[in-house]
């Protein structure tokens, strides 16, 4: 039996963003590099460069969907905001224990080299979607009118994707600490900064608004057929904009907010398609949903296997030493696959039938971990 009022569509385009983004992680860290001028190498780079956009879209969707009920308790700062708040906290928390250059707080303290410092306040996916999860939060709080709510994401998304060519030319290291300059480009090693990944996160959550008016409309059929058709009108706009009208100027455009715009089609698209498959598919399960469910584990575990030196002091990536072909990369993701939907199916089910349990184990481990790193 599913869970009530989960959109199963949102839920499987956010596991399927989580099982490829495997296969992402494997390929830029293992391949050979020589094989990246293969002829089948750009269809494959395309593709890997949906899962982030995939991934934020989906998750602010999915928290907007999550704030339609209990909103009087978040605004009063009841219970429900604190387990809203602690939530985002942890992904927030997850996404810089992922770039810690040691697992020692005295090592780091004592390493505090340049490169050491870029590592630990690189700015990935993860605080790009806590971050913004943040902003719905309290956005929701105090914008009490919904249309104004919206609008504001509306607005918001716009600015962001106005302003990111201009925000990717300042250097804000020589304006505020590196910490926070990482937030703003990828002037210093970020690899997804605020301007212009806010905008799959602001989209997706401006996009909520429509799925809710079908559903209370019970015209959901009507809002999967829009998604597909405008999905398609944005993509095929953007590509003959971008790839035909005007290649040259854009080039100079950096970012470019027309790939957001092809992105933004195709996410739209794939919502649409996997609405109509999914549709009077009573007590549907797949290993898929099991994954989006236990996102946050699967993305924090399948990273610690590949980089983390797990295997007799070595990684996977020492073990590969960047030099796999494709056949050999596919062998590591397939096997990382299947033992991530194992891992999201048998959580999920201790889960469900020892909830009280799993939450004091999933405590007792960050705490024993803060623990040891601090004292390590």
């Amino acid at each position: 039996m599913q869970p009530k009022n989960r959109a199963l569509f949102i839920d499987t385009l956010k596991g399927l963003a989580l099982i490829i983004m495997v296969e992402v992680h494997v390929v830029n860290s293992m391949l050979l590099p020589a094989l990246r001028e293969s002829w089948w190498f750009p269809s494959l780079n395309f593709i890997n460069g949906l899962v982030a956009p995939s991934f934020s879209f989906a998750s602010g969707m999915v928290f907007v969907l999550s704030l339609q009920k209990g909103v009087d308790q978040l605004r009063t700062f009841g219970k429900e905001f604190w387990r809203k708040l602690s939530r985002v906290g942890l992904i927030f928390f997850i996404g810089y224990s992922l770039h810690l250059p040691y697992y020692s707080l005295t090592k780091i303290l004592n390493n505090q080299t340049q490169e050491n410092l870029n590592s630990l306040f690189t700015v990935d996916i993860l605080q790009i979607i806590s971050t913004g999860l943040i902003v719905l939060l309290f956005a929701r709080i105090f914008i009490k009118s919904e249309k104004r709510f919206y609008n504001f994401l509306l607005i918001l998304t716009a600015i962001i994707l106005i302003v990111s060519p201009l925000m990717w030319r300042i250097d804000f290291a020589n304006y505020v600490p590196l910490f926070f300059a990482n937030y703003f480009n990828k002037m210093h090693g970020s690899l997804f900064p605020v301007f212009p990944w806010w905008a799959f996160v602001f989209s997706g959550a401006y996009v909520a608004k429509f799925y809710l008016e079908a559903k209370q409309n019970n015209s959901e059929k009507s809002f999967a057929r829009k998604m597909i058709i405008t999905g398609s009108l944005f993509y095929l706009v953007s590509v003959v904009i971008m790839y035909v009208l005007f290649p040259q100027e854009l080039a100079k455009l950096i970012p470019n907010p027309f790939f957001f715009l092809e992105r933004f089609g195709l996410i739209l698209l794939f919502l649409g398609i996997f609405w109509f498959y999914l549709n009077n598919k009573e007590n549907y399960s797949s290993m898929i949903l099991d994954v989006s469910r236990e996102s946050l584990l699967v993305y924090w575990v399948h990273l610690q296997l590949i980089y983390r030196e797990l295997f007799w002091g070595k990684s996977l990536i020492d073990i590969s030493e960047r030099n796999y072909n494709a056949v050999q990369c596919l062998i590591v993701t397939a096997i990382l696959i299947v033992l991530m939907l194992i891992l999201a199916k048998v959580w999920g089910k201790l889960k469900t039938k020892y909830p009280v349990y799993c939450r004091w184990l999933t405590a007792a481990i960050l705490i024993i971990g803060t623990v040891i790193f601090i004292i390590r």
